[in-house]
């Protein structure tokens, strides 16, 4: 591993190790905090014995499962409404008076109507990932070369066939930015049900932690969780250069 690669992990270790040093000199006893070193190894040992693994599979199936119907139905609004200016005008106040709503919110009536579960943290990971992916790809849409609709028009092309061959392709790579800003969102609201009220994942994890008086697991499923956005985020950005590559970087500035 190069110096340069390294430069940016100094900051952080070095922090690290100063709040290590000072917890240990002030002999600080805590049920928020922990030395890093027990952290290190509450983590391990959580891992060793499948507690976290079985938490993260739980979290991450409802938050795939809602990122998944979720891009999927912003993604069809979306360029429906990008597409057609009357029904973009049709639907402006329902979807900002619905938009606004934070996810969390519908949290009762979720768990009113499907009770403790998966199903209740999908549709709350739905809900939250339909307006990136629907505000984004409608601008993806409407940012569309107008002379690529013209052709699409000569051609004589049917609505669906327009939108496989030409709208799609075209505002692919800010839409791979909506799915990426989706995905970090449906991380987060996924754990956040869990620590307000569903039973299972990752989220339930720091909520039993922090009732056990345990900082240092509960600062473990914390570190977990970032690590697993870290990983996923740079995951699609590798992904996203590797299919776009320049027009990743435009579709990401614009």
């Amino acid at each position: 591993m190069s110096l340069a690669r390294t430069k940016p992990l100094l900051l952080p270790l070095a922090a690290l190790l100063a709040f290590e040093l000072w917890i240990r000199l002030a002999h600080l006893q805590s049920d928020s905090l922990a030395p890093p070193s027990a952290v290190l190894a509450a983590l391990v040992a959580a891992l060793a014995d499948l507690t976290i693994p079985i938490a993260t599979r739980d979290t991450l199936l409802a938050a795939f499962a809602g990122l998944a119907i979720g891009s999927i139905i912003g993604l069809g609004l979306g360029i429906a409404f990008g597409v057609s200016s009357m029904l973009d005008r049709l639907m402006e106040v329902t979807v900002e008076a619905i938009r606004p709503i934070p996810s969390i919110a519908l949290l009762p009536i979720a768990l009113i109507a499907l009770g403790f579960g998966y199903r209740m943290e999908i549709v709350i990971v739905t809900f939250a990932c339909v307006w990136p992916m629907l505000i984004l790809s409608r601008t993806a849409v409407r940012g569309i070369e107008p002379r690529l609709m013209e052709v699409s028009r000569a051609l004589r092309l049917t609505p669906v066939q327009r939108t496989i061959k030409i709208i799609i392709p075209a505002a692919l790579p800010r839409i791979f930015v909506a799915f990426r800003l989706s995905a970090g969102i449906a991380l987060i609201v996924a754990v956040t049900v869990e620590i307000a009220i569903n039973p299972l994942g990752l989220g339930a994890g720091i909520m039993l932690a922090q009732q056990a008086l345990r900082p240092d697991l509960m600062l473990a499923y914390l570190v977990w969780i970032g690590a697993i956005g870290y990983g996923l985020n740079l995951a699609l950005i590798v992904v996203q250069h590797r299919l776009f590559g320049r027009a990743a970087t435009a579709g990401a500035g614009s």
